[in-house]
């Protein structure tokens, strides 16, 4: 059997919802963006119809809103930032607790890695920021509870709204995979307990610093709200 014949079978083309939740996710679009049908369509290589689709369903799941007869990308004020971070702390917390019960040998390996190969990413908030992500999935699928997983997808789903990371602020990262760490360990020692307190430390670290954040934006443009 040649290499060619061993290659896997490429996996289904994503859709367009797919394709634009991604774009949204990678920053390729970011909140206040306008998105337009005959763009979206001409960069993604699909017809319009299914970017319409799209469009208005991203749009009923609050990740896009209207501007006039224009869909933009949508941003968080301060209290829907402040609910997304409550509920993220807790389902979060659970995923981690539940990864202390249920999580296998190889699973708590995986995530011991992980915050290994991300330390060369010290420096680099961006490539941080999406390692973070996958670390944060790997505690998720580790829960093996596929209704929570589901749920928390949601949850990270609103949290591209974001148009930074806390992981850019001075010291953050560093702290950040301290506190990785921490939650590793708790997982690895079979403490629901201890695993679902070091977690939500870490989600409450970040939204201090993601405040702190706001607030020096706030005053970088003297006090206004535009």
């Amino acid at each position: 059997m040649t290499a060619q014949e061993r290659k896997p079978p490429p996996g289904p083309p994503k859709d367009a919802y797919t394709l634009i939740l991604e774009a949204i996710d990678r920053g390729i679009y970011r909140p206040g963006d306008r998105l337009v049908e005959s763009e979206l369509a001409d960069r993604f290589g699909v017809s319009r119809t299914p970017v319409r689709e799209a469009l208005q369903r991203l749009e009923t799941q609050s990740m896009l809103a209207r501007d006039g007869r224009s869909l933009i990308v949508a941003s968080l004020d301060h209290n829907q930032l402040a609910e997304l971070y409550v509920v993220r702390a807790e389902l979060e917390g659970l995923a981690a607790r539940l990864a202390a019960q249920h999580a296998s040998a190889e699973e708590i390996r995986v995530l011991r890695a992980m915050v290994e190969e991300d330390r060369r990413l010290l420096g680099d908030p961006g490539a941080l920021a999406r390692a973070n992500r996958r670390f944060h999935k790997q505690i998720h699928l580790a829960s093996h509870n596929r209704y929570l997983v589901q749920q928390l997808d949601l949850v990270h789903r609103s949290m591209a709204l974001l148009a930074s990371t806390s992981l850019a602020a001075e010291g953050r990262d560093a702290a950040a995979l301290a506190e990785h760490e921490a939650i590793i360990k708790a997982i690895a020692a079979r403490d629901g307990d201890a695993a679902y307190d070091a977690l939500r430390t870490h989600i409450s670290r970040a939204f201090e610093t993601r405040l702190k954040i706001d607030a020096g934006e706030v005053r970088m443009r003297g006090g206004k709200d535009d």
